[in-house]
C-alpha cells in the first residue's frame, strides 16, 4: 500500500476510504492481509482519481464502478454517464475561464492603477 500511495500521490487513508466505499472493490490480500495491487487496479485507481479530481462525486464514482461490475449489458450506461460528466466538466472550464478573465482584468486594472500612483 505505501509503495501504490507514494506512486499515486494518495495516502494510505485514502486508498483504505476508496476500497471501503467500493470504489476499489477486486483488490486482493495475501494470505496475511496484504493487499495486493494489479496493473488492472492501479488503471482503475487513476480513473477514479480522474473522475474525483475533475468533480465526479463518490457515489458517482461507486455508481459507475458497480456499473462496470455488471459487465458488457451496462457499456452504454457508463458511456452516457461519462459523457455527462464531460459536458459537466466543459461547463465548469467555461466558468472558470470566465473568472479566469475577470482576475486577469483587475490585474492589469490595478497594476496600471499602482505604475500611475508610483509615477
Amino acid at each position: 500500500m505505501k509503495t501504490v500511495a507514494e506512486r499515486t500521490n494518495l495516502s494510505p487513508n485514502t486508498l483504505r476510504y476508496y476500497e471501503k466505499e467500493g470504489l476499489l472493490p477486486s483488490i486482493k490480500r495475501t494470505k496475511s492481509g496484504i493487499r495486493h495491487y494489479s496493473d488492472e487496479d492501479l488503471e482503475w485507481l487513476g480513473l477514479i482519481c480522474c473522475l474525483k479530481n475533475t468533480g465526479m462525486s463518490i457515489k458517482q464514482i461507486r455508481d459507475f464502478v458497480d456499473l462496470s461490475l455488471q459487465g458488457s449489458a451496462t457499456l452504454k450506461a457508463r458511456c452516457e454517464m461519462l459523457v455527462d460528466h464531460k459536458r459537466s466538466v466543459e461547463k465548469h472550464i467555461e466558468q472558470m475561464n470566465l473568472h479566469l478573465e475577470k482576475v486577469t482584468h483587475k490585474i492589469e486594472f490595478f497594476t496600471k492603477q499602482y505604475e500611475d500612483f508610483t509615477s
